[in-house]
């Protein structure tokens, strides 16, 4: 199952998410109007209770569904996670940031938010958030201080996964939906709470009143267990079968089953396993969870079962070696970070390969050949060879450049860095525009960046520079953010000759911002077809064409074809590229991004065609294509792989 798959998949999970709350919400309805019934209550007062029922439930869903508009940074903080810091000399945390940079590099996404559980000692993780743009991954201090770097690694892959597939929106989802038909159970233990030693010592006329709240809070609980037996058996039902391809997606993505393996023995080998000592919170994001967070009975496990997990990657792993481990770690329990130094790591970080450069980056040719297939295939699934390169590329990053990419101050202009233009004139009148929003020194900084520390970067490491980044620019203030994307629109449209690389990186780091300021508004599973976006469609194609063979109007055109055949294959549209060149692509990305996942897969092939034309692309085409494929959700690994 590819990415595009996966997002029609977890569309129809929605679908069905909905029905299963309805019908949850009708048992609830419908046990209220029983009680009502056998205490002998008229037609009238049962269906004010019904309206009354479910104005409790739907009020109770949309409150915390606004609750979490801000995204995976609430649920991780809510949950008691503390940021990790970017200056952090905690070696469990450097490694952390370390193989979380790498994964985030290899898949193409913005790097997350990191938090860490503190108070936890349990083995557990989760992602949140309603996008790639707004992420947050939380690791229990347990994970940190008991997982090898191996180990580690496979749990983050697993997290990235529920990332790439679209998992993240819908477990938020879940979180807010499922909090409504919960509500009447937490009102009935307020209720009791409520009645305990304060109300002791009243006189007798109150008694029969206290007896009634308290019935009723009784009453409440009883009727709220209906609602708390299908909020957990809506999240078992929906998460298992995703917790099993988040595994496969992790094990495809670092090629080895012995880290994600070793994992999973440490929670069932260790006493504290996957448990979280925050019950509530653990409760209300289990179906997030890379272990089981409170131990449910197999009908609302909202995992599969710890053996059949591990089973999974390694066949021959019987249960005896897992009592095995149990009583051997009882007496010493594992240290990740002394068996990173028994294997050879570094403590402060250790990459699994060279820290050498391809040829690509050495300076030598390198052309990869491409199939449109092929690169859709390897949309936001990187597989072992995509994260040695992620691994070989954030080794080649300079420390300076990752140390401003981290630094609040500094991250702003080296974004808008890497968007100023080589032409002297255009420069001047888009350093004028930075003036005019975030002041002279950043305007002057921004300059010093370009000429500097940027000036020889190579386009391979312009997205994994933007991608370590984004983080610490989500971190500003909101004024500071909605400033930023004002000089991006200002930075693109000072001169119609700005490339289209250029072009596509800004609408990119505009796209993320403003997903980052309204996390629940800017990511939603289209349902647009082709046939509805032919006018957007074929002017992208003609201008990625153009780009692609400047000078050459006959090339272009038959790379033109080579796209549309891809996608419409009956249609006769001709070539026309727009007189506004890359700026017509403004109108083009909000109907794109809004297609079905299956049609976006066209897209994607149908864009590569056009790229591929003459069989070969570029190290610089493949990152046009990375870039054009991001900017509508479609992350691409670090590098296509050579045919």
């Amino acid at each position: 199952m590819n990415f595009f798959e996966h997002q029609a998949q977890a569309r129809r999970t929605s679908t069905r998410l909905l029905l299963l709350f309805a019908a949850a919400v009708i048992a609830i309805v419908g046990v209220v109007d029983l009680v009502l019934l056998v205490t002998g209550a008229s037609a009238q007062a049962m269906l004010g209770w019904s309206v009354i029922t479910l104005a409790v439930i739907g009020c109770a869903s949309l409150y915390r569904i606004a609750s979490l508009r801000g995204g995976g940074e609430v649920v991780a903080v809510q949950m008691g996670g503390t940021e990790v810091p970017a200056s952090s000399t905690d070696p469990a945390l450097r490694r952390l940031r370390n193989v979380v940079e790498e994964i985030a590099i290899a898949s193409g996404v913005p790097m997350p938010r990191l938090y860490v559980l503190e108070q936890e000692p349990g083995i557990n993780a989760f992602a949140a958030g309603y996008s790639p743009a707004d992420a947050a991954i939380a690791v229990t201090r347990g994970a940190l201080q008991r997982l090898n770097r191996d180990e580690l690694q496979g749990v983050i892959a697993h997290e990235f996964s529920h990332i790439l597939n679209g998992d993240m929106r819908l477990n938020i989802r879940l979180m807010g939906v499922l909090f409504g038909i919960l509500m009447i159970s937490v009102i009935g233990k307020r209720v009791l709470l409520h009645m305990g030693p304060g109300t002791r010592g009243r006189g007798g006329r109150m008694l029969g009143p206290l007896l009634g709240v308290l019935l009723m809070g009784v009453v409440a609980i009883a009727i709220g267990s209906i609602g708390v037996f299908f909020g957990r058996l809506i999240k078992a039902a929906v998460s298992r079968q995703r917790e099993i391809l988040a595994d496969a997606s992790a094990v495809q993505f670092t090629r080895q089953t012995q880290g994600l393996a070793g994992a999973l023995k440490k929670i069932g080998g260790l006493q504290d396993g996957s448990h979280l000592g925050n019950r509530a919170g653990a409760e209300e994001v289990s179906h997030m969870l890379f272990g089981e967070g409170l131990g449910f009975s197999r009908w609302f496990a909202t995992h599969p079962p710890l053996l059949e997990r591990i089973q999974r990657l390694q066949p021959s792993f019987r249960a005896g070696q897992l009592q095995a481990l149990r009583d051997k770690w009882q007496v010493a329990p594992p240290d990740g970070l002394a068996e990173d130094s028994a294997l050879g790591f570094a403590a402060h970080y250790a990459p699994s390969v060279d820290g050498v450069l391809p040829p690509a980056l050495s300076g030598a040719p390198y052309r990869v050949r491409v199939d449109p297939a092929q690169v859709a295939a390897q949309v936001a699934t990187p597989a072992d060879d995509d994260f040695q390169q992620a691994v070989r590329l954030a080794g080649n990053l300079p420390d300076a450049l990752r140390e401003l990419a981290r630094d609040r101050e500094a991250a702003p202009a080296l974004l808008l860095a890497l968007l100023l233009d080589s032409d002297a004139q255009v420069a001047a009148r888009q350093r004028e525009a930075v003036q005019a929003q975030l002041g002279a020194s950043q305007a002057q900084r921004m300059q010093e960046l370009a000429t500097g520390p940027l000036r020889d970067l190579h386009a391979a490491l312009r997205l994994p520079v933007a991608s370590l980044a984004f983080p610490t620019l989500r971190s500003l203030p909101r004024p500071q953010l909605q400033a930023f994307v004002q000089c991006i629109d200002a930075l693109t449209h000072a001169d119609g000759r700005i490339s289209l690389f250029e072009y596509c990186l800004s609408r990119l780091l505009r796209v993320q911002v403003q997903a980052a300021l309204e996390p629940s508004k800017h990511l939603h599973f289209g349902r647009r077809k082709v046939v509805n976006v032919r006018q957007e469609f074929t002017t992208l194609l003609a201008v990625v064409a153009r780009a692609g063979n400047p000078g050459d109007e006959a090339g272009a055109r038959r790379a033109y074809l080579a796209g549309l055949q891809r996608i419409l294959p009956q249609d006769h549209l001709p070539y026309a590229p727009p007189a506004s060149g890359v700026l017509a692509l403004d109108a083009v990305w909000a109907p794109l991004d809004a297609l079905d996942p299956l049609a976006k897969q066209l897209l994607v092939e149908s864009v590569t065609a056009t790229v591929s034309h003459n069989q070969r692309v570029n190290v610089a085409e493949a990152e046009l294509l990375r870039t054009l494929c991001a900017t509508l959700h479609c992350p691409l690994p670090a590098l296509l792989q050579v045919g």
